[in-house]
């Protein structure tokens, strides 16, 4: 029971960290090309800590 509710409140984190990041990269004027790239970081740097986590695991 303590771990769905720990996933639950993970879930609610990454939601509303989601909808921040959303909203504040909707207000940006900045040229599309860098904003696009700025969106994608962020999946980017997920992805890169979780190829590399089974790395530091094994140590």
């Amino acid at each position: 029971m303590l771990t769905l509710k720990r996933h639950r409140l993970t879930l609610v984190l990454f939601l509303l960290l989601g909808i921040g990041y959303f909203s504040a990269m909707s207000s940006l004027e900045i040229n599309y090309f860098l904003k696009s790239f700025i969106a994608v970081l962020p999946i980017q740097l997920a992805v890169l800590v979780y190829v590399s986590q089974p790395r530091w695991s094994r140590r």
